[in-house]
Formats: C-alpha cells, structure tokens, sequence
C-alpha cells in the first residue's frame, strides 16, 4: 500500500521479538536437520524487507514463499539461499519466477510438462516432488492409486535427476495422526528411491510446519518449515513473543443519553446515558465486522468495550468509565498495554479466526512502523 499520512490505524512490527522467536525455534530443530523460514503473505504481514535480514543474520539459507512478488522481494533484500515455493503454481507464474531462481514444488503432468520444456531451453531447473501422503489433498500427488504411481513416474521420467526434494504437508499434527502421515510418507519415498534414479543421499525429503517442531511426536525429515513460530503464534511458554500490534486512536468523545442508538441499524440502544469514544479503525482495517459481544479495546491501559455495528474505518467504545480519556488517546485491538499482552486465545475468540489470519489481515492493510 502507499505510504499513509498521519495514520489513524497502524501495525508496530517488533523485530527483536521476531530475531528471538528465531533464536528458539532453531534451538528446537534436531542436530542435523535444516530450517526453511516461511515468508508467504508478506512474511504474515510483518513485511519481507524487513525480515528477511533478520533470517540471514542467524545463518538460515531457505527460504519458502507462495507468490511471485514474495519471490523477487526475498532477492531485492539480498537473499542468495534456496528459495523454495511452498505451493504449486501455474506455468506462467514458473516462467516469470525463473530470474528469482525459484525451486519449485510439482505433483503434475501440466507442471513437470512445464519444466521439461524450460530444461530443454537450457534454463536450470531444480524441483520438489510434492505428495499427498494423507496429507492437505490440494496439491500433492497421491501415489497410493495406480493412475497416482502411474503420473509419479511419468513426472520422474521426465525430469530425473532435476527432482532435488520431496515433500509433503501434514495437516494435522496430533501425535497419532502425525505418526501414521510420517510414517505413510516415508515409505511413498522409499518407493520413490526404488522406481528411479534419485540418489537418496542428494534429495531433502521435507515435511512439517511450526505445529511439527513443537509437537510431541518425532518425525523423520530434512527439514522443517516454518512460519507461525517465527511471529509468535506458538508456544508462548517456551518463551515465543507475538511480533505485532495494532493500535489506533481515540477520534471524537462525546455524550449520549439512554435510548441513543449506535452504529448501523441502530443494532444497539444505550440502557443508560454513557460517554462513547469513536475510536480510528474498522473492517477495512482489519477489524472484524463478525464480532462476539464482549469485544472490546484498550485505551492506554483500560478495557472499553465495542459498542454497536463496526463501521469501515471507526468503531464506537463505550468510555463512560474512562475518567481521563481524551482525543488522540492511543488504542490497542492487540498488543501490550500496561505491561501485558493481549491473550491469543482473547483475541482469536474476539475475531472468530486465527491469529495467523489477523496478521497477514492487518499487516496488508494498516501502514507499519517497525520497533
């Protein structure tokens, strides 16, 4: 987005926060094992340029991203690791990835077609053999059905040794279902190795997100990809820290007497006379307009609850309790105020999603200030 003037609404990135959440997810991972730093949707939001140094300064040298743009903003910082693309793409998104140096994820005819092609135009080409493995059922290749075996070895056949990874995604990392979706998946490779010419020892077979490294089962794999942990959103009492907060600020006070309604619809009347504050941010700000009840925000360190429907650039907080409050008053929807953080399950709850959705949500949508 463009630069904004004076915001009313903004995000405050925490930097060390996210160097430290860094510092302990690496302190997790298995002697042996590598670390792929996941940056899709902007880095959740907290902004590719400003954490991609953040990564190199502690030795990571993967990378995974989703859109062309994250790709080339990863370069632009100065990035010269392996960039890996964490979903499949269509074949005009790979060609214009190529100066990004993209490795990435096939599990298709139309895709594995596509690098052929490139290969045989003298353009490198470095892929990983996404599978199923009772795993997301999006795009990875299932290869527990004859036709599934069938398009596998078509897609090794054609690209061989060009195949670099293989991976998988596991969507649920309870330790029984994680151990039978591990379990599955190293014998898929297994049988990969068998029917081909891969050299295992020259592939990294990956699988695992933040959920696997935290989870009490362990997993076979080269690496771990990760992204929630790097923002907080796991684990907080291993010592992992939330790296942003949204803030506004206080626009109008007023007084109101009983029966006054507010916000649209005049979907609620006060039950008795209140002073209302209309506070500078609202669902095109990434402020849910699906609230629960008992919403409510900070004003320094006092909670105000939300009155009324969320309007698209302002909410209205009941601050009859507020002695002090004045205009210009700093509002936190999510953050620290006076020495505590606002609880993730608070805030989750309060948004009805996740917090994962609220950062990529208000970081794409608020202007950032970065700590």
């Amino acid at each position: 987005m463009t630069q904004e003037r004076c915001p009313g609404s903004w995000c405050e990135i925490h930097r060390d926060r996210i160097s430290n959440n860094l510092t302990l997810a690496l302190g997790l991972v298995p002697k042996g094992r590598r670390f792929c730093a996941v940056l899709k949707a902007d880095a959740y939001g907290h902004g590719i340029q400003q954490v991609v140094p953040l990564i190199q300064a502690q030795g990571v040298t993967c990378i995974g991203i989703t859109s062309n743009t994250e790709a080339y903003a990863v370069r632009n910082a100065g990035f010269t690791g392996t960039l890996i693309r964490v979903r499949a793409a269509t074949p005009p998104e790979i060609e214009d990835a190529l100066d990004a140096r993209v490795e990435e994820q096939v599990g298709s005819l139309e895709v594995a077609e596509k690098l052929w092609g490139l290969k045989n135009t003298g353009r490198p080409v470095r892929a990983h053999l996404a599978l199923n493995a009772l795993g997301m059922s999006r795009d990875g290749l299932e290869i527990s059905t004859t036709q599934g075996r069938a398009t596998c070895l078509a897609i090794l056949d054609m690209l061989g040794n060009d195949i670099v990874g293989i991976c998988t995604h596991f969507p649920d990392n309870t330790p029984e279902s994680l151990r039978s979706a591990s379990e599955l998946f190293q014998h898929q490779v297994s049988w990969i190795i068998e029917h081909s010419t891969l050299d295992r020892s020259h592939i990294l077979v990956h699988a695992g997100s933040s959920l696997t490294l935290v989870a009490d089962e362990p997993i076979e794999t080269d690496m771990y990809r990760c992204g929630a942990i790097l923002y907080g959103i796991l684990k907080p009492e291993l010592g992992f820290q939330t790296t942003m907060e949204l803030k506004a600020r206080v626009v109008s006070l007023g007084d109101y007497p009983k029966g006054a309604t507010v916000g649209y619809d005049g979907a609620c009347r006060l039950d008795r006379d209140r002073r209302l504050a209309c506070v500078s941010i609202g669902y095109a700000n990434g402020f849910r307009r699906e609230l629960q009840d008992d919403a409510a925000v900070a004003i320094g360190t006092q909670i105000a609850p939300v009155l009324g429907k969320v309007s698209m650039n302002t909410i209205v907080v009941d601050a009859t309790h507020l002695d002090d409050v004045q205009i210009g008053d700093e509002t936190t929807v999510f953050g620290e105020t006076g020495g505590a953080r606002t609880a993730l399950s608070a805030t989750e709850q309060q948004f009805r999603t996740i917090i994962a959705d609220l950062y990529s949500d208000w970081g794409l949508r608020n202007p950032r200030v970065f700590c």
